[in-house]
């Protein structure tokens, strides 16, 4: 089966079922694996900074060479079994459909009255401090995290799978899972998580700009501000202390009309991120609902482009995959 079939099956896997919390998920044994393995090279008494190059590169070749070995071994039983392997692999590697649910239990609550209830259900997808948001912050902390999980949680793992097969996206979720366990900038992290986070930051370069490029024709697509969505993606993209987050935040703020970033607390600290776009316009729960459609739209576009590509430059089955 060719990885484009085996890729869009993945997809609609994805957005069928989700990620069931009886399936064991490799996101969850990669930052099992992570934790033990910093604990290990900390005890080695290495400084900070090797040891947690050493964590990324030992997990990313233990997670690599268990993902590339299990599509082996099950393509060596029977190549449908191979196909099965590669798919649920790849499946597990996408999350759009969990990201749609968290986000829509948010708007639900918020559609209900319930700001407790959705400063709950929005602590489930970001890290700030949440208990002190009013719906308009909220509203906001939900579609910037659809917007950024637009990447990190989909159209990134789908480019490294196009590219690398179901290897190249699992070594994806174990760089951005690394990030998301080390990637801080305290006391702890700051310079053991330096190789994850930078890591991270080269793995979604070219992920995130597509992503942006497309969510300008897919706000056009469902009838959203298409123009503004491609001035603040011009003028915006850099609004960001990342450089990849505002890629996907700006078009997603222009596409809505709303204005993204902002400040910002953590743990009781304020960040203040520079604004995007220019209407002093409140989020409003209909922006949640609003921002999934434009999830759901640039995915679809991201898989046709890639996949297409790929057809069209007549690519082999990545090295990886083999």
């Amino acid at each position: 089966m060719r990885l484009e079939t085996q890729i869009i099956m993945a997809l609609l896997l994805d957005l069928a079922l989700g990620d069931p919390r009886w399936l064991p998920h490799p996101v969850r044994l990669i930052a099992a694996l992570a934790v033990r393995l910093e604990n290990l090279t900390v005890r080695l008494g290495l400084p900070r900074t090797p040891a947690g190059l050493l964590t990324v590169c030992a997990v990313l070749l233990i997670i690599g060479t268990a993902g590339w070995g299990l599509v082996r071994l099950a393509g060596l039983v029977h190549p449908l079994a191979g196909d099965a392997a590669s798919i649920l692999l790849l499946y597990t590697c996408f999350a759009a459909r969990d990201m749609v649910a968290h986000s829509n239990r948010v708007y639900r609550a918020l559609a209900a009255g319930d700001l407790a209830g959705a400063r709950n259900r929005v602590a489930m997808i970001v890290g700030r401090d949440t208990d002190v948001l009013d719906e308009a912050g909220v509203v906001r902390a939900t579609v910037e995290s659809v917007a950024e999980n637009t990447v990190d949680g989909i159209t990134a793992p789908l480019f490294w799978a196009v590219i690398g097969g179901p290897v190249g996206a699992l070594l994806y979720k174990a760089i951005n899972t690394m990030d998301s366990m080390f990637g801080y900038r305290n006391e702890k992290y700051l310079y053991f998580g330096w190789a994850a986070a930078r890591l991270d930051d080269l793995a979604n370069w070219l992920p995130a700009r597509l992503t942006g490029l497309l969510m300008v024709p897919g706000a056009s697509l469902l009838g959203l501000r298409g123009r503004d969505a491609w001035r603040i993606l011009l003028r915006d993209h850099g609004n960001h202390s990342s450089p990849n987050s505002a890629l996907a935040e700006a078009p997603m703020a222009g596409a809505l009309g709303i204005r993204l970033g902002g400040p910002t607390r953590y743990q009781g600290s304020i960040t203040d991120y520079p604004a995007m776009w220019d209407s002093l316009a409140s989020p409003a729960p209909g922006h949640i609902r609003a921002a999934n459609r434009l999830l759901v739209v640039t995915v679809l576009l991201a898989t046709g482009f890639l996949v297409l590509v790929r057809m069209i430059c007549g690519a082999p089955q990545p090295l990886l995959f083999l």
